[in-house]
């Protein structure tokens, strides 16, 4: 009996299979049959909605930053050279590379005894000189006295001739008394021609001594000049450079023996394109005084300065493109000529413009803006300026709307998206304060550091040797102030390799 049981079981069991192998495969047939007969129904199509991150459009007035990459120079340097050669016999103290002079400190002088026996000598010829104008002087005025003596006499004689000539016309004279009286007239005649000869030589004796108590004084003043030589002084205050001499060593004529470099008067000459050139130029074609900034980057510190822009140079250099423009700075401390120094110009103002990242535009000026059911639309603009990640628009056209802000070929003019705004992810854009910190500013400019990471950062820039001291001085001020800018902190564990 449980035999029979047991087959009656397994036989239906086996029924049930079949029938629903058999009802699986009328139902597949069917679904094949359906899909492959003309005009069937047709499915529904879903639409794909991309994410991408939107931004609004604000137009206003900018001021564009053009960046370029200069170097410091010295706007007033003077070589020290040797007006004479000589021996050195004294150098200032502190003499050296880098030393402060003071305007009119003696810093080299020469052994002084050739050129004071030179001056002593001339003082001498001077001496002389004035002694023969004097003797000349005092010849001049007898010779002058001698000549009034001799033309008084002439007149004497010339009186007695007539008396005796009248006194033959009335018979009392005789005719040799007349002609004794005309030799003496002319005897003394003769005598007033030599006496004019001795005033002349007289006068030109005088000129001869000025003339020569005015070359003795030109020696003089020459001797006194290259006494004066064997003094170097410093024309200004300043700083030494490339000092090349020793104490008790020769040195020839017109020899460099160093540089004086005013830290105060310094410029920066920077290389522009001719399209940014043409940036800065006002309507008149003149060069505008445009501000500048000089950064200069120091292991985690930066050196700033700021100028003004002041002239271009006056011809391009062979095999050189675009303008060299020179611009002075104030308060340049810590900077010197020679320095490598990035360059930010402010340019003129421009209305009406947004300021948007690179990735929005593409090649064509191309932007793509939200529209209406959140559908794209591409709308061309004009690129006024790049501004590193960061571009410059036109931006009459879209202002107020939002804009995508990185395109990407899954997206083009009527494609919906789900836009993404800075409202809706700012707590997914807060930044995590690093290892150390302890509390982040509103404006994550600058954070709170922990006793430890505080000590261990002085700690590095306090046995930093190849920091200047003026860099090391401001960064460890901001180190002991309660929040330190994120900036410095950033900077100081990249050289540290945290």
């Amino acid at each position: 009996m449980k035999f029979l049981a047991r087959s009656m079981m397994g036989l239906f069991l086996a029924a049930v299979t079949a029938g629903l192998l058999a009802l699986a495969l009328q139902l597949v047939a069917g679904a094949v049959r359906d899909s492959m007969a003309p005009g069937g129904p047709p499915q529904p199509a879903r639409e794909r909605v991309v994410s991408a991150n939107v931004v609004t459009v604000t137009s206003g007035r900018i001021v564009p930053d053009m960046v370029a990459f200069g170097e410091i120079r010295s706007r007033r340097t003077l070589d020290l050279r040797a007006a004479r050669g000589g021996r050195v016999i004294e150098i200032a103290p502190g003499f050296e590379d880098g030393a402060a002079v003071q305007a009119g400190q003696v810093l080299v002088r020469l052994d002084p005894a050739d050129a004071t026996s030179a001056r002593d000598l001339a003082q001498a010829s001077v001496a002389e000189a004035e002694a023969e104008v004097r003797d000349a002087a005092r010849g001049l005025t007898l010779a002058r006295d001698d000549l009034s003596a001799a033309e008084a006499q002439l007149e004497l004689r010339r009186q007695a001739l007539a008396r005796q000539e009248d006194l033959q016309t009335r018979g009392v004279g005789s005719p040799a008394a007349v002609e004794t009286a005309a030799l003496a007239l002319s005897s003394e005649q003769q005598s007033v021609l030599s006496r004019r000869s001795s005033l002349a030589q007289a006068e030109a004796r005088v000129d001869q001594a000025a003339s020569a108590l005015q070359r003795g004084q030109i020696t003089l003043a020459e001797s006194e000049r290259a006494l004066a030589d064997t003094e170097i002084t410093a024309s200004f205050d300043g700083r030494l450079n490339g000092v090349a001499v020793v104490q008790g060593g020769l040195i020839g004529a017109n020899e460099s023996v160093g540089q004086i470099i005013d830290p105060d008067a310094l410029e920066v000459s920077f290389r522009l394109s001719t399209a940014q050139f043409a940036r800065l130029l006002d309507a008149g074609g003149d060069l505008i005084a445009a501000p500048i900034t000089v950064r200069l980057d120091v292991l985690g510190a930066e050196i700033r300065a700021t100028g003004m822009v002041e002239r271009v140079g006056a011809a391009v250099g062979a095999g050189s493109s675009g303008r060299v423009v020179y611009a002075t700075l104030s308060g340049a401390r810590g900077l010197r000529p020679g320095d490598f120094v990035t360059v930010m110009i402010a340019e003129p103002a421009l209305d009406n413009v947004a300021r948007l990242p690179a990735l929005a535009v593409n090649g064509d000026g191309r932007l793509l803006v939200l529209g209406a059911e959140d559908r794209l639309e591409e709308v061309t603009v004009e690129v006024l300026r790049r501004q590193g990640d960061d571009i410059l628009v036109d931006a009459r056209a879209i202002s107020g709307r939002e804009v995508v802000a990185e395109r990407s070929p899954l997206l083009g003019a009527g494609i919906r998206i789900k836009p993404i705004r800075d409202s809706d992810n700012a707590a997914a854009q807060a930044a995590t304060p690093p290892a150390g910190v302890t509390q982040a500013s509103a404006e994550e400019d600058s954070v709170a550091l922990t006793p430890e990471r505080r000590a261990e950062l002085i700690a590095y820039v306090t046995n930093n040797t190849r920091m200047p001291e003026d860099a090391k001085a401001r960064v460890l001020e901001q180190l002991a102030q309660e929040k330190v800018p994120a900036q410095v902190i950033a900077r100081l564990e990249s050289r540290m390799g945290g």
